[in-house]
């Protein structure tokens, strides 16, 4: 069967992420969703997401195919659900549809001519920007089940400090030194060829993805995810941090999420709590104000390719668009554009051949090319936002 993840309804409420990225491949947990899928479903997947991102995640579509709403994640009782779909069939959660039978030569689709299949078990949902933090313990528990089962860990090293130490796992290639593993309050994984440095103290639940790696002396606790090729340090709490992004020094990140080719400078601190303690409203890019989240802690949204200088302020509940560069003293506004260029004291817009010139030299560093469908996708978000800068 040929399956295909779509975007759905909650695309837009996913923004910023979603600019650069089709809702799949938002990381949640341990694995992407679209990793998630492809595993349970044991098949390869393709997307159907936005005309202007199609270059980078096409569409396959075969004689018979699978639509799969990718803003669910799967487990063990809908993948089955989902292989065993048949003509005419479709898999429904109340008034959303999770997945539906289609035919290459199908000109519509009614599901009013459709067999209703009801999925009355429970499942996590990603249809907001905080969902992607405020689930990340639930997903990393799901995924290192998934992950480790029938299988056996690497050793734990005797210099690491460990509590329940069947509730860690350890892969090939990993290195870990004098750092104390706390995972009696959620498992803890440690990936492919990832590091964490000595004097590290970790709570889980806690993943840190292939050739991540962990700087001394980092204070990390649950739900925290650290994307491929990321490296954190200082005091993160509950934050999912996208692949190839660096939050590498002293200051505070929670209740958060960067995106992919983040960098937050040195003693950067985000507030995940107002000083009142009431509920945290957030940018949201559907209704062009601020949403209520119905969360009292939430910090940072920020999309790929931003960036901030050392010693930057964060609000309780930023959010910072795709290419924004962040820099200087006080705390900038809780909403910042993409391609904002500034700080407290004013933005100008950040030009595409100025960010494109930094994307490539970061780019580089991981001996991944800055190519044209980068930059097509880049240009088009820096025209689709034009509307929130103050030129």
């Amino acid at each position: 069967m040929n399956y295909i993840l779509f975007d759905g309804p909650a695309r837009n409420a996913l923004l910023p992420f979603t600019f650069t990225r089709p809702v799949a491949d938002i990381l949640i947990g341990i694995l992407t969703i679209r990793q998630k899928w492809e595993k349970r479903l044991g098949s390869t997947t393709t997307t159907l997401t936005e005309e202007y991102l199609s270059e980078k995640f096409p569409m396959i579509e075969m004689e018979e195919n699978v639509m799969i709403n990718a803003s669910f994640l799967p487990n063990s009782v809908l993948a089955e659900m989902v292989v065993n779909l048949s003509s005419n069939q479709a898999i429904f959660k109340g008034e959303d549809v999770i997945a539906f039978y289609t035919s290459e030569n199908q000109e519509e689709v009614d599901f009013d001519t459709y067999q209703i299949i009801e999925f009355e078990g429970e499942v996590l949902r990603i249809e907001r920007t905080w969902d992607i933090f405020s689930n990340n313990d639930a997903a990393i528990r799901e995924d290192f089940e998934l992950l480790t089962e029938g299988r056996k860990s690497q050793s734990i090293p005797k210099s690491v400090n460990v509590i329940d130490k069947e509730n860690i796992f350890i892969e090939e290639g990993a290195k870990l030194e004098f750092v104390t593993l706390n995972a009696s309050s959620g498992p803890i994984y440690i990936g492919k060829n990832t590091e964490i440095m000595e004097g590290s103290v970790i709570r889980g639940p806690f993943a840190l993805c292939e050739n991540a790696s962990v700087k001394m002396g980092s204070k990390i606790y649950g739900a925290t995810t650290v994307g491929s090729y990321s490296r954190i340090g200082g005091e993160v709490k509950n934050a999912v941090i996208f692949s190839y992004s660096n939050k590498g020094h002293e200051g505070f990140l929670g209740d958060s999420v960067l995106g992919e080719w983040c960098n937050i400078g040195a003693d950067t601190n985000t507030s995940n709590l107002k000083n009142n303690y009431d509920e945290v409203k957030l940018w949201s890019y559907e209704t062009e104000g601020f949403a209520k989240t119905g969360l009292q802690f939430c910090g940072l949204m920020m999309g790929d390719h931003s960036k901030c200088g050392i010693n930057t302020m964060f609000n309780t509940g930023t959010v910072v668009g795709v290419s924004a560069n962040i820099f200087g003293a006080g705390f900038p506004r809780n909403f910042v554009p993409s391609f904002s260029w500034g700080g407290a004291a004013g933005f100008t817009t950040y030009l595409t051949k100025k960010a494109f010139e930094t994307a490539r030299l970061v780019m580089s560093r991981r001996n991944i090319h800055f190519d044209e469908k980068e930059a097509a996708i880049l240009e088009h978000v820096f025209e689709e936002t034009k509307k929130w800068r103050k030129e």
